[in-house]
């Protein structure tokens, strides 16, 4: 009888194609870093681990000004016309709505022209053509190739390629990673923070010199600060094959003195996984492992400790037969919200979802969406704004939104000449 061991099976021709890879794949990510830039910038978008914390506060500025010319017509006209000699491939071979869409919105934002290949049957891939081929392919008729692919580590090859073509003097383009196998999410994460960025500033419309929003949460909340440092950020569900937790939980190893708790059944495909408990360990992150929001942390139960909730759904579409059995032995309960435990947490924690949520499943009931901490679409919405940033900078234009934007906001109303108002730091 033929064996079925590891050892004997038959590799894919996506693993073999990888292979060329594989010494360079297997590197710690500090040392991929420098290759994924040009002269200091980025050049190809792979890791959540490009990005620190004085990057992510560069990137939701450029998305922030983006974002406040988008609101009239000539701040739309700059923007339309700043990359419009510029053209994009959207190369998604594995389902997607959101990223998909902001990608191209993004683009359409900064006047990018878009096409599409979302189903590999359409392409010559069909006819034997390699991942590797298509991509080069591309990069013979497009400025920049935004990926999306079932198949870990694609993206990062993909950049290796790129570079490899330009060192030999062949066109070379950036590659951004929108999903890559269980690998990472980073652009999902970008946009994660970035809500996350904007909710931790505490401000209101109605906030004024004799009282703001973020005094009154103060005294809810003694010690509580601005910004992503000093906080206590939740994760349930599947955290061991989420790649958007993954990514999220990196960059939040950026940020001084956070603590992560993840709920998640004690189950090892569930569960978190060694690798990225060793990397945020090693970067001196607090981590917790519980498997309910009522266990109790610190002599307080979880929920209640929360400054920040990420849910994700149980990723069913990894199961084999042997895990559709296995689950249904598990009491996942505890990886579902409900009102009741929203009722319990502080008043300013947003609730995240990288959506899509199970409506099956139900681990954020619709009940809960009209809740002003639920900030799941309006995070969808912010994923346009931060992709559109990002592309800006790849392409080096941040520099020229920054400009236009401080010249068309740079006048102010002087009401008392011998007392004048200073403009606000921030808009």
């Amino acid at each position: 009888m033929p064996s079925n061991s590891p050892a004997d099976r038959v590799p894919t021709q996506d693993e073999l194609d990888l292979l060329i890879y594989q010494s360079r794949i297997e590197r710690p990510v500090k040392m991929k870093i420098p290759e994924l830039c040009r002269e200091e910038r980025l050049r190809h978008i792979i890791f959540s681990g490009q990005f620190t914390a004085d990057r992510l506060e560069d990137l939701a500025s450029t998305a922030d000004k983006i974002r406040a010319l988008s609101r009239n017509r000539e701040g739309q006209d700059f923007l339309l016309h700043l990359l419009n000699n510029k053209r994009a491939m959207l190369y998604f071979t594995q389902p997607s709505t959101r990223t998909f869409l902001s990608f191209m919105a993004a683009c359409q934002i900064l006047g990018i022209t878009c096409n599409e290949v979302r189903d590999p049957t359409t392409s010559s891939e069909t006819k034997g053509e390699t991942r590797f081929d298509s991509i080069r392919m591309f990069s013979s008729y497009f400025d920049l190739i935004i990926m999306r692919s079932k198949l870990a580590r694609l993206a990062e090859s993909c950049a290796y390629l790129m570079n490899d073509l330009a060192e030999s003097g062949n066109r070379s383009v950036p590659i951004i990673n929108a999903g890559s196998g269980a690998d990472e999410h980073p652009t999902q994460a970008l946009l994660d923070i970035y809500t996350l960025q904007r909710t931790f500033q505490f401000s209101h419309p109605k906030d004024s010199p004799v009282s703001t929003r973020f005094e009154k949460l103060q005294n809810e909340s003694p010690g509580l600060v601005k910004g992503l440092a000093h906080k206590v950020y939740g994760f349930c569900g599947d955290i061991g094959r989420g790649r958007t937790v993954r990514s999220l939980a990196s960059l939040l190893a950026n940020y001084k003195g956070v603590t992560l708790i993840f709920v998640a059944p004690n189950d090892p495909t569930l569960a978190l996984k060694d690798d990225l408990r060793r990397r945020l360990t090693d970067r001196g992150v607090r981590l917790v492992e519980v498997e309910s929001f009522e266990e109790h942390v610190d002599g307080k139960s979880v929920i209640e400790q929360l400054d920040a909730l990420y849910m994700t759904r149980i990723q069913k579409e990894h199961n084999n037969s042997d895990d559709e059995a296995h689950f249904a032995q598990l009491d996942l309960s505890h990886c579902k919200l409900t009102t009741r435990l929203v009722a319990r947490m502080k008043t300013y924690a947003p609730i995240l979802h990288p959506f899509p949520r199970d409506q099956h499943f139900g681990e954020i009931p619709p009940e809960i969406d009209d809740d002003p901490r639920a900030m799941y679409f309006r995070q969808a919405r912010n994923g346009m704004w931060v992709r559109a940033a990002l592309l800006a900078t790849v392409f080096g234009v941040e520099h020229q939104i920054s400009r236009f934007f401080h010249d068309e906001y740079s006048e102010w109303h002087n009401y008392n000449d011998d007392q004048a108002l200073t403009p606000p730091k921030h808009v």
